[in-house]
């Protein structure tokens, strides 16, 4: 009997034993199917939010997220600390009723003029629901400004245009509300057909107010008392009678011309801003502040498709000076003379006619001050520029007057580092170290051409030792007023030391080159009054070295060419110029 008792345990003992593995295998199957329910329930979730592009999160039914589209991601935080209790509250409500719920509510987490419209959508059988979050603060605040009205929200909202209505069998009206329809009294509209309240009447098939089967919705416009029009929402069923034939029609009209103009303008608000960033981001990527208006006018000017933008800066007290120009430039070219006298304290969204462009433009403010303007032109034959036009310039305005005073306090600061003393004009350091070697690689990016001008005065040894050292500054004084006249607004000047200058010219090619330096020949004759006598007269020798970004060639090896030319242009008898070799050797032009 032992025995027996002994081989029984045994055996139990070994079919425990052989049980194990596969309790182990169930429990693993167990997780794996937990496991791939879970997965198949956040797949479920994000094909049901792939399209949502506003704040999306899925929770489970005890209100924790399981999974958030990128813009519900910043609310995953507050909805697992339960920071907003009517969200938990509407979700409870919405799994009881096994239905979508929907409201609105003020966020007791941010200011008590935030207002939130909250959906929740049980899904996926009761195993989740899907939470919508909308914020309505700005269609609310834009909602009481349109109106102007100090009602709330919610008053606006409630606030009801319908008005109900009947056609019998031959399709006119048989009954309208009491109050009437769009000011139409109830009785001037009985007997009528609606189609005479209709100016496209055959665009539809059947009218909502003919109907064969229930139509829901159905956006038509139709004539005011007083002649003006309304875009109306039409629901409407079909009139049986007992015998199943269509007698007529009733329905409901509401008039949602309101909220129509409403989400025009916040759609228009919303572009404006979008337009107002991507200029706003055209500025920001730029590094130097000349660079920074020059996109400003750039993508200003493609933001309002016009043919052409330029902004005006503060020069000094009561005068302005082009700091950017973009596309096609206005008759005359001269913005600074034509707006600066104009420029004020109420000068915004301003229109002008300039030879065959319609001109606008706004003036930018720092701490109330007028700093300088933007303007925009396109052909006066397409007609005036828009409010939104005028808005959107204005906000540009804004922008660019903190980006000018940004500007000016900047150069400020530079000007005493990088300035030649004397001339305020960039010394050899800045100009070689610092400001070449930025607009090489700029122009190795765009492919343009650009030009080298070293410049040095013949005979100012004379002017010193005739007039005196006095008399020679007045004289480099007298040559860097030539140069900035002969210079546009993104050339850059250079004062190397003593009596040797140098020019930069971005995006020109060798025959507009060619035509600056020997434009500036001709205007350096100014210098002969300062010469130290008539036969060692004061002036210039030019050599022109031109850049190719395609060359790779070395700001060193540039250099060196343009100063080669210079002294080729004084061994061919001063006050000439000459064009260097290109960077393979060819093309040497003394002239």
């Amino acid at each position: 009997m032992a025995g027996k008792c002994g081989l029984r345990n045994t055996c139990e003992l070994q079919m425990t034993i052989e049980q194990r593995p596969r309790h182990r295998r169930a429990d693993r199957d167990n997780l794996e199917a937990a496991r791939n329910q879970r997965e198949s329930l956040l797949a479920k979730a994000r094909r049901l939010m792939a399209n949502y592009t506003g704040p999306a999160v899925v929770v489970d039914p005890d209100g924790q997220p399981l999974i958030a589209n990128e813009s519900g991601s910043q609310w995953l935080g507050r909805l697992t600390a339960r920071e907003i209790p009517a969200i938990d509250d509407l979700r409870r409500r919405a799994f009881a009723a096994a239905g979508a719920m929907n409201e609105e509510i003020s966020d007791p987490g941010l200011d008590s003029d935030q207002l939130l419209d909250i959906s929740v959508i049980p899904v996926f059988d009761g195993q989740a629901a899907l939470l919508l979050l909308r914020d309505m603060t700005l269609e609310r605040n834009l909602r009481a400004a349109l109106t102007d009205s100090r009602q709330r929200y919610k008053d606006l909202v409630e606030v009801s245009s319908d008005f109900s209505w009947e056609t019998g069998a031959e399709g006119s009206f048989t009954f309208i509300s009491p109050r009437g329809a769009l000011g139409h009294g109830a009785s001037d509209l009985i007997g009528c057909r609606p189609e005479a309240l209709m100016s496209n009447a055959g665009d539809y098939d059947p009218l909502p107010f003919h109907c064969r089967s229930p139509m829901d919705s159905v956006e038509v416009w139709l004539r005011r008392a007083d002649g003006g029009d309304a875009c109306v929402l039409i629901s409407s069923l079909p009139m049986l009678a007992a015998n199943g034939a269509i007698v007529g029609a009733r329905g409901v009209c509401r008039d949602v011309t309101d909220e129509r103009d409403r989400e025009a303008a916040l759609s228009r608000i919303q572009n404006r801003e979008r337009l107002v960033s991507y200029v706003t981001q055209a500025i920001r990527e730029q590094i130097e502040p000349r660079d920074m208006v020059t996109a400003a006018a750039e993508a200003t000017a493609r933001s309002l498709g016009a043919a052409g933008c330029g902004i005006l800066r503060r020069a000094s007290a009561g005068s302005f000076m082009t700091a950017a120009l973009f596309g096609e430039a206005v008759a005359g070219d001269s913005l600074e003379t034509r707006l600066a006298d104009q420029i004020g304290e109420t000068a915004m969204g301003v229109q002008m006619d300039i030879g065959g462009w319609r001109l606008l433009w706004s003036a930018s403010f720092h701490q109330q001050a007028a700093n300088g303007a933007i303007a925009v032109w396109r052909s006066a034959a397409e007609g005036d520029w828009s409010e939104g036009d005028k808005e959107f310039l204005a906000d540009i305005a804004g922008q660019l007057g903190i980006v000018n005073e940004q500007i000016s306090h900047h150069e400020r600061i530079l000007l005493l580092s990088r300035s030649d003393s004397m001339t305020g004009l960039l010394n050899r350091r800045t100009f070689f170290g610092d400001d070449l070697p930025r607009r090489l690689s700029r122009l190795r990016r765009t492919e343009q051409m650009a030009a080298l001008f070293y410049i040095d005065m013949d005979n100012f040894k004379a002017v010193n030792d005739v007039h005196g050292h006095s008399r020679g500054d007045e004289a480099i004084l007298k040559l860097r007023d030539i140069l900035i006249e002969h210079s546009r607004p993104r050339d850059v000047i250079a004062r190397l030391g003593g009596d040797e200058f140098a020019m930069w010219l971005d995006g020109i090619t060798i025959d507009v080159a060619h035509r600056r330096a020997k434009e500036l020949l001709v205007a350096t004759a100014a210098l002969l009054p300062y010469s130290g006598d008539a036969s060692r007269p004061l002036g210039v020798s030019i050599g022109v070295a031109m850049y190719d970004p395609a060359s790779g060639e070395s700001l060193d090896n540039l250099v060196a060419r343009a100063d080669g030319a210079m002294y080729t242009a004084k061994r061919n008898g001063k006050g000439g110029l000459a064009i260097a070799p290109s960077s393979d050797g060819t093309g040497t032009t003394p002239l």
